[in-house]
């Protein structure tokens, strides 16, 4: 660690307050009536319900959710025993990852004892308290007579991370590695080296995996694990005892399949690598520095499948990949324990999440480099969102088959879907237009069908069954695409490609744009080039002309250019003067809609009352009622700028012509959001509590309001959504997301109208 490094590490844990955690109340504490039902006397009601029955304790605490991360600092990583004390920043740490990649609430405690019986009782006494109990850094043999005992006294999961949570990635690693090298475990002979916690976790799953004990030899500080040998021994680590006369490592690492390293830097020479067998599997795990060195390890065998601890090589075997997700799936079950089922089912779990296609987040966590299944890439990348989704539902589901789970779950399909809702904070707004979309799927074509993250949205769009994907691009450089990213598409199948070179309805096509142009300066000649260079105006064509029932657009070049070829060939619904757009922000405060943030740059009155129209209807097909407010720099009539006046102009029209909506104005945006303070102002208003939607004066105002809300809200955002247009038509930012693309998939799919066949066309019908 650098000097440099290390003050920055001790300002980041000083400042601006001490440590990484604090406690946040989960109920409001507004009032009075809110203090009775929290404490007494309404805090009684939820003992009287817990006294009556047990199981009421997860429904009406936080015990269902809540861990206990326990030590006595015995073993911490890199430092030994520093004690209880000391080791809190790194409990803090592990608390810290378990609410991110888990959303489950941890509560760290270090224990003053060395006593393996004193600590036993310690925490045994807790169990009233907590959902589950992460042992960490607690020094060998005592973890195994902690754990065990712990275990055996809890009717709650207690897991020694140390241990199995190393065991159940390096499992994964093996896995992967011997489908790599098409080997069977059943057929490998491995070599350890270490033979503490961490090292038989690991040797304990495999053999559950399949590996024979026989074919397994172990090697420690003082040499090979054998058969009467007394120094160094327990009853663990003698499990592992051979008949032999092999004495050291060096001894023993000829022809050997797989090499796994729990010990010391440097202990595996070059010279034992090259006599390993063809194709050999390296797991060298030491930290900071390995076994051996993958570089020097390639030097002699390139042949070789290395692993190491480092984030800095490939094929980092890192806890944080499973241990909170296998206590999200036992505390979802209220699992009485985390037995082997359980951590195998995790463990092929994340062996098989690696061989699907990277992620978007996984990709940009390796700054912009794809990772596939292979030598390089065994394991998932902690960044990958869909590991909860992955391990969680399979951990669960163990624990029901071997008959540890209290509360099985019913519906895997919806709990699933609160996974998503945790990874994906914008999965609750959107789950009602996923499920319109899997229920009648369209044909939805993508102008730019070469983008990257399009073909991965894409991926995911065929996955979930959202749609029937159009692509527009050159199939050539679509299919090197589609292999780069290892996705498993298939053109004609799964998708159609739209060949901007050679499609034959071209000619159609830029006819109809000439006629749709000509009197706005379009030649046919300018027609025919516009058709053959602009893929927005291709996939409007397609819309206008029935080859598509919808489109998304915008994810390269400029909103404006794409939002101009969309009004140009699509236009506007019967009715609708002009197009605007509305953009969702899903925040910890809740859920808000602003319109408009990038289309309308000054808008009329007209325009304005047109456009609330249309953005309570976009908002009502969320599920959500529309409370409406036209915010201003004036506040009920305090200024008279020609913004405000425009504001209280349709805000009037709108009371008069749209009685059945919630709707007031203008005011400011703290009045909109605030009951109190509006009533300070206007106690007369028709908007009653918080406003959801926000129609803005300007576009500039929309699109600042927009942008800060979503970097400082800590949240994220849906859209922008393209209202008014004839057809189902968005156009995105270049700065969507793969995740968001699949949500505009998802909504544009789910406005689009159904089509029944028509003289060899498509005709556009309503949905009955």
């Amino acid at each position: 660690m650098s000097k440099d490094f290390q003050e920055q590490a001790l300002r980041y844990h000083r400042e601006p307050r001490p440590g990484k955690l604090e406690i946040t109340p989960t109920k409001p504490l507004a009032n009075q009536r809110d203090l009775s039902l929290a404490y007494s006397p309404g805090v009684g009601a939820a003992c009287q319900a817990i006294l009556a029955d047990r199981d009421e304790a997860a429904r009406l605490t936080v015990r269902g959710n809540l861990v206990a991360v326990v030590t006595n600092g015995t073993a911490v990583l890199g430092f030994g025993n520093i004690g209880p004390l000391a080791a809190k920043p790194v409990m803090e740490g592990k608390a810290v990852l378990f609410k991110k990649y888990a959303n489950i609430d941890v509560f760290d405690l270090e224990v003053e004892e060395s006593d393996p019986e004193e600590f036993i009782r310690t925490v045994a006494r807790l169990e009233p308290t907590f959902g589950g109990i992460n042992l960490e850094d607690i020094k060998a043999p005592e973890c195994f007579i902690i754990e065990d005992a712990l275990r055996e006294r809890m009717d709650i999961p207690v897991f020694h991370d140390d241990q199995h949570g190393t065991a159940i990635i390096v499992a994964a690693a093996v896995t992967n590695a011997l489908r790599v090298v098409d080997k069977r475990i059943e057929d490998v002979r491995l070599v350890c080296s270490g033979a503490g916690a961490a090292a038989l976790a690991c040797l304990n799953l495999l053999v559950k995996l399949g590996l024979p004990l026989e074919h397994i030899t172990v090697t420690d500080i003082d040499g090979v694990v054998h058969a009467g040998r007394e120094k160094g021994m327990d009853r663990w680590k003698a499990v592992y005892a051979r008949e032999t006369d092999a004495r050291t490592l060096d001894d023993v690492i000829e022809g050997a399949d797989l090499f796994l390293g729990l010990s010391a830097p440097n202990v595996l020479k070059p010279d034992m690598v090259r006599r390993m067998a063809d194709k050999p599997v390296i797991m060298a795990l030491a930290n900071p520095t390995p076994e051996i060195l993958p570089e020097t390890a390639r030097e002699v065998r390139p042949d070789a499948i290395i692993a190491t601890g480092r984030s800095d090589y490939p094929n980092q075997v890192n806890n944080v990949l499973c241990f909170p997700y296998i206590f999200r799936g036992a505390l979802d079950v209220g699992a009485s324990d985390i037995n082997d089922n359980m951590k195998l089912a995790a463990s092929q779990a994340i062996a098989d999440l690696a061989m699907d296609e990277p992620s978007e987040l996984v990709t940009k966590a390796y700054g912009g480099t794809e990772s596939r299944f292979g030598a390089d890439y065994l394991i998932p990348s902690p960044f990958d969102p869909r590991l909860p989704v992955r391990i969680a539902p399979a951990v669960a589901r163990a624990a029901m088959e071997s008959g540890v789970a209290a509360r099985p779950i019913k519906d895997f399909g919806a709990y699933r879907q609160q996974l998503i809702e945790f990874v994906y904070k914008s999965g609750l707004l959107m789950k009602p237009l996923f499920e319109r979309a899997r229920q009648a799927p369209r044909r939805l074509v993508f102008a730019e069908g070469e983008d990257r993250r399009v073909l991965q949205a894409v991926q995911e769009v065929v996955d979930e069954g959202l749609a029937s994907p159009i692509l527009v691009g050159r199939p050539s450089v679509i299919a090197a695409r589609m292999s780069e990213l290892g996705l498993r598409l298939r053109p004609g199948q799964d998708v159609t490609v739209i060949d901007v070179d050679s499609d034959p309805r071209f000619r159609e096509y830029h006819s109809e744009y000439q006629a749709l142009m000509g009197r706005r300066g379009v030649s046919p000649d300018d027609a025919k080039a516009t058709v053959r260079t602009n893929n927005t105006v291709i996939a409007s064509l397609m819309v206008r002309k029935g080859d598509a029932d919808c489109m998304i657009c915008g994810s390269v070049g400029k909103f404006q250019r794409h939002l101009d070829a969309v009004d140009n060939v699509i236009g506007p619904a019967p009715g609708v003067h002009s197009l605007a757009t509305i953009t969702a922000l899903i925040l910890p405060a809740g859920t808000f809609f602003i319109c408009d943030s990038h289309a309308t740059m000054e808008p009329s009155v007209e325009e304005l009352v047109e456009m609330t129209g249309m953005a309570a209807e976009q908002v009502s097909a969320f599920g959500v009622a529309p409370k409406i407010a036209l915010v201003s720099r004036s506040n009920f009539g305090s200024q008279e700028s020609a913004p405000a006046i425009r504001m209280r102009e349709a805000v009037r029209r709108l009371h008069k012509e749209r009685p059945d909506l919630e709707v007031d104005g203008e005011m400011h945006a703290d009045a909109a959001l605030s009951q109190e303070i509006r009533d300070l102002a206007y106690p007369d208003s028709r908007l009653q509590g918080a406003a959801n939607l926000f129609i803005m004066p300007h576009v500039d105002a929309g699109h600042i309001a927009y942008s800060l809300l979503k970097v400082l809200g800590g949240g994220v955002s849906v859209g922008p959504i393209l209202i008014g247009a004839n057809a189902p038509a968005h156009v995105v930012t270049q700065s969507i997301t793969v995740r968001g693309l699949v949500n505009m998939s998802a909504l544009t799919v789910a406005q689009s109208p159904a089509r029944v066949p028509e003289g060899g066309r498509d005709r556009a019908v309503q949905d009955t």
